[in-house]
Parts: structure tokens; C-alpha cells; sequence
């Protein structure tokens, strides 16, 4: 059976009298020394009363004694003990959920314990620290990542893409030295391969890291994206943009281009969908992001909890999670087999001071 909690009523009691609030604001230690040396002085008056009148009331009488003495040292120990303990036990079972992998969870500062507020405060200073070098490394994972996206996307643009150039160069003017027909059509075939090859190596140089989103933003790199995507997969999709009138920071940026093209990804590799819509939102709170598609939808708590068929989508997802809480963001996804798949993005930005007049 579970305890009740009982936080409410000790609070309403201390508010109430100042005296039992100092009492309560004393370390446990205390608390159990004072009960105890309260249970021993009335065990000791009450002994002491009853062997000045033994001859009254006879053995039975000093059994009847020694047998109630000890049913209420028991419960009046078992009740103060729960009473000095209570904010120990408390967070216990906050540090319980934290062990059991629920991060949110913080403990209560009660008043009740000088100690017990102590060590809780310690307690959350240490999951906030803790929540805080995690962001930060795995910020830092994220930048390294671009970075070196970026680098190979530069070498493969200003090196192998100008070689590939110059080689379909040299082709056109072998085909043009040669006079049989069959190498012509030779050279015809390599110039088309290497013509393919380069494409496909703009293509992975800009799904690495498209030029567009450093130089002119958010929301043109992000049409851009779509336009090149209906190229390559047959399905429609809708874009919108509202409220956004300046550029945002380069790694939210970054994080809102990234979450937005895994969505996408996984919709052509999984939702076998023909329309799709993703719309963006600026306001003063924050950043909103919906990408929306009429695929065959799925569970995705079963596609986190199931390895195997469809573990490369559910890793995408943490992925996009984990993007999202680099900016104390939130993303959710709403699927049911059949109908869709819903992501909503929430990234909060800091408050804008209002512009003097």
C-alpha cells in the first residue's frame, strides 16, 4: 500500500505554531535524542511511581506496567522516528526515480530538516550540474560534427567536384580527336558516369552541409532542401515560414535545419507518403516546427523500445530529441499506424527586450 503523503499537514501544523517549528528545524539526530529521553523520563516517573505502590498493586500490576511501557516506547518510537526521518525517506525515493532513469525529478528543500534541506540541495545542485555537462558535451559532439561536416563538404565541392570537371572536360575534346563511332560512344558513356558521379557528389556535399544555411539562413536553406528533395522523391510538399525577420543563432539554426531534414529523411525512407507539409513559426516566445505527412504512420514507442526493423528510424528520433534539448527545446511525435505522423518541435528563445522609443 502506498503512504500517504502527509507533507501538507506537517506544514499546516508548523505554520501554525511557532514552537513546533523550531522543534521541526532541528537536525534528526537531535529530534531522536529529545523523543527518546522524553520516552525514558516518563518510563522512569511511571517505574519509579509504581515500585513506591507494588505492594498495591501485586506482579500483575508490574507486568501490565512493563508490557504497555514497551507497546508505547515502540509506537511512540516508530511515529517520532517517522515524523524526524520523514524528509530522509523522501529523498530516497526521489534519488529512487532519479537511479531508475527519470532525470526531471528534484528533491523538496521542507524546512522540516536543517541536514535533510542540505543534502537536497546538494542532491539537485548535482543532477543540475550533472544535466548541464551533458549538454554541454553533447553540444560540443554536435559543433565537432558540423564542423566536420562542413570540411569534407569544402573538399568535396573545391577538390573532387573540380576534378570531375576537368575530367568531362578532357573527355569532350577526346570525343571530339577520335573518328570511329564506337569510341565515341565510349567516351559518350564515361562522360555520362563521371557527369552522374559529379552530381551525386554535389548532392552528398550538400546534404552535409548545404552553403545556403551559412550564408543566407534558415529558412532559404530550408527551401531550398525541400525544392532539391521533390527532385529526388515523388512526394508534394508544403512549405511555410512565418514571423521570421531576422537570422537566428547558427547553432539553433543548425539544430532546426538538422531536425528538419531527419523528419524528412525518415518520411521518404519509412511513411511511403505523397504529401507532406512543414511548416515554421516565430514568435516572441519561441521557435515553432511542424512536419506533417499522410504515410502509413507507426508506434513510436514501439519503434524506441524494439531493436531490429525500423532501429535506424528510432535512432533518428532520439536523434532529433537530442538536438532539441540542446536549446531546453521539446519535440514531439504523434503517429498511429495509417494515419500519419505528426512532429512538433518547441525551442524557447530568450526574451527580447523591448526596443526603446
Amino acid at each position: 500500500m502506498a503512504h500517504a503523503d502527509t507533507r501538507p499537514i506537517y506544514r499546516g501544523i508548523l505554520k501554525r505554531n511557532t514552537l513546533l517549528r523550531q522543534l521541526f528545524r532541528i537536525p534528526a539526530l537531535y529530534k531522536v535524542l529529545i523523543a527518546n529521553s522524553f520516552i525514558i523520563f516518563v518510563g522512569a516517573t511511571a517505574g519509579t511511581w509504581l515500585a513506591t505502590h507494588i505492594n498495591t498493586y501485586g506482579p500483575s500490576g508490574l507486568l501490565i506496567f512493563v508490557v504497555i511501557g514497551w507497546s508505547m516506547s515502540v509506537i511512540l518510537n516508530f511515529v517520532l522516528l517517522q515524523i524526524a526521518f520523514r524528509p530522509l525517506i523522501e529523498l530516497g525515493r526521489i534519488m529512487g526515480r532519479v537511479r531508475e532513469g527519470d532525470r526531471t525529478q528534484r528533491a523538496d528543500v521542507t524546512g522540516f530538516d536543517p541536514l535533510a534541506d542540505q543534502l537536497a540541495g546538494t542532491f539537485n545542485m548535482m543532477l543540475e550540474a550533472i544535466d548541464d555537462a551533458n549538454r554541454q558535451r553533447a553540444s560540443q559532439i554536435t559543433n565537432a560534427m558540423e564542423e566536420e561536416r562542413k570540411r569534407i563538404a569544402r573538399e568535396l565541392h573545391d577538390e573532387t567536384s573540380q576534378v570531375l570537371t576537368s575530367l568531362l572536360i578532357s573527355l569532350a575534346v577526346l570525343e571530339e580527336s577520335v573518328k570511329t563511332q564506337d569510341a565515341r560512344d565510349r567516351i559518350a558513356d564515361t562522360r555520362m558516369l563521371a557527369h552522374q558521379t559529379l552530381r551525386a557528389i554535389r548532392n552528398l556535399s550538400i546534404d552535409l552541409r548545404p552553403s545556403a544555411l551559412d550564408d543566407l539562413g534558415l529558412v532559404p536553406a530550408l527551401r531550398w532542401y525541400v525544392k532539391e528533395y521533390q527532385q529526388k522523391f515523388p512526394i508534394s510538399i508544403s512549405f511555410q515560414a512565418v514571423g521570421f525577420k531576422e537570422r537566428l543563432n547558427n547553432d539553433l539554426e543548425t539544430v532546426l535545419y538538422r531536425i528538419v531534414q531527419e523528419a524528412l529523411t525518415n518520411i521518404a525512407k519509412h511513411a511511403q507518403a505523397q504529401n507532406a507539409t512543414v511548416m515554421l513559426k516565430e514568435d516572441q516566445d519561441g521557435i515553432y516546427a511542424t512536419i506533417t505527412d499522410d504515410g502509413r504512420g507507426f508506434n513510436a514507442d514501439q519503434l524506441r523500445g524494439s531493436p531490429g526493423a525500423g532501429q535506424e528510424r528510432g535512432w533518428g528520433l532520439v536523434g532529433m530529441r537530442e538536438r532539441a534539448d540542446l536549446f531546453d527545446g521539446t519535440l514531439n511525435i504523434e503517429s498511429q499506424p495509417g494515419k500519419g505522423t505528426t512532429v512538433q518541435v518547441y525551442i524557447p528563445l530568450p526574451q527580447r527586450e523591448a526596443k526603446k522609443v
